[in-house]
């Protein structure tokens, strides 16, 4: 019973000791020495390894509660609520006084001495489609056996039963998302592969959420609580398409071939991000800017879109929702421009970071 009790003194202890830390993070995997790692960034420049430090510093802390480490970012998620996120802000506390003295502990590494893979292995990627108004709105011009159908606005706005109620006056269209496999996921840094004779790749830099908590049925007033976190993926998209028009879009062929899904590089807890409706979002190609916008011109925001998710599929902790891509795509410019062999294309996010991947062909080595 003393026991107990003790321990129950201790956590609170901790806990309330060092939730207070104001240094913003990012929570990404790394490869170091050939294993996977956990790691933390600071400062964008230096990462700490998770499970290391914590054994370090467990053993130097007597006051601190023995915590056992989560072995992969979903595992990490879905505990963060659960002594992870206290347990994390003390360790990049106490690094933060070694570091500001000049010595950092062996736990820390250069962030550009390892090799960052996709922070997360999601189970479910959702991607939204025509989100951003600019973005429907140049999707629904020109040659409609090669556009969507879609129009930005819609002029008799219908619910959908079951799992979507809106408004009468509400002239959006309904939410639509698509599956992307999580299986075609890359880190920044590693290639998007053009197959042969496939010549029309297409970017979309896309802000995206992570899910933190079990999402079903969840109210439009309590999405927020299911939300870990945001990072970015490049929904990239082969515009050739099926060569007809059987039953409309083929996300298999437009938007799911391996690597058409760079993610990353990091996810930024939600409580770095006062308000992921004011981001600046941007879009490079070999330097030339081609999608330069805010994340305030979604049409559907975040809560409404995890909303309409959680009432088609469970969510999941390391689940990600892709929240559509601004204006600015290659399609549709005229002429059309698309990412070829030697192209770098760069998805930024303000506060986020930059999603880097080189642009190759396909090779008989790759298939």
């Amino acid at each position: 019973m003393h026991r107990r009790i003790l321990a129950f003194v201790l956590a609170f202890f901790t806990a309330s000791s060092i939730s207070a830390s104001e240094e913003p993070f990012k929570l990404g995997t790394f490869e170091h020495d050939g294993d996977s790692m956990l790691g933390i960034v600071i400062r964008d420049r230096l990462v700490i390894d998770l499970h290391g430090a914590n054994r370090a510093l467990e053993r130097r802390r007597p006051l601190w509660v023995k915590l056992p480490m989560p072995d992969d970012m979903s595992e990490l998620i879905g505990r963060y609520e659960y002594g992870m996120k206290e347990r994390i802000h003390a360790i990049v506390d106490t690094v933060l006084v070694a570091v500001d003295a000049g010595n950092p502990p062996s736990y820390v590494h250069e962030l550009e001495r390892l090799y960052t893979d996709a922070p997360v292995r999601p189970g479910l990627i959702l991607a939204a489609a025509l989100n951003y108004w600019e973005h429907a709105e140049e999707m629904t011009t020109g040659d409609p056996a090669s556009m969507s159908d879609a129009s930005a606005l819609d002029d008799a706005p219908v619910s959908m039963d079951f799992f979507w109620t809106r408004d009468p006056k509400d002239r959006r269209q309904n939410p639509y998302l698509f599956v992307k496999p999580s299986r075609i996921v890359i880190a920044s840094g590693e290639p998007i592969l053009m197959k042969p004779e496939r010549e029309q790749l297409d970017w979309e830099c896309e802000f995206a959420v992570v899910i933190g908590k079990p999402a079903s049925h969840v109210p439009l007033d309590q999405a927020w609580d299911h939300v870990f976190g945001y990072t970015m993926m490049n929904d990239v998209g082969d515009r050739e398409g099926r060569g007809d028009n059987r039953y409309g879009s083929d996300w298999l062929v437009w938007k799911s071939s391996d690597t058409f899904a760079p993610l990353g590089p990091y996810i930024v807890p939600k409580e770095f991000v006062p308000d992921p409706h004011d981001l600046d979002i941007k879009f490079e190609l070999s330097g030339r800017v081609m999608q330069d916008a805010n994340t305030e011109l979604m049409q559907h925001k975040i809560d409404e879109l995890l909303h309409f998710v959680s009432n088609n599929i469970i969510l999941q902790p390391g689940d990600v929702i892709a929240t559509g891509t601004p204006g600015g795509v290659g399609m549709a410019r005229t002429p059309p421009i698309y990412m070829k062999p030697g192209d770098i294309a760069e998805c930024s996010v303000e506060g986020i970071g930059t999603l880097r991947n080189p642009i190759r062909m396909w090779s008989d080595e790759m298939r």
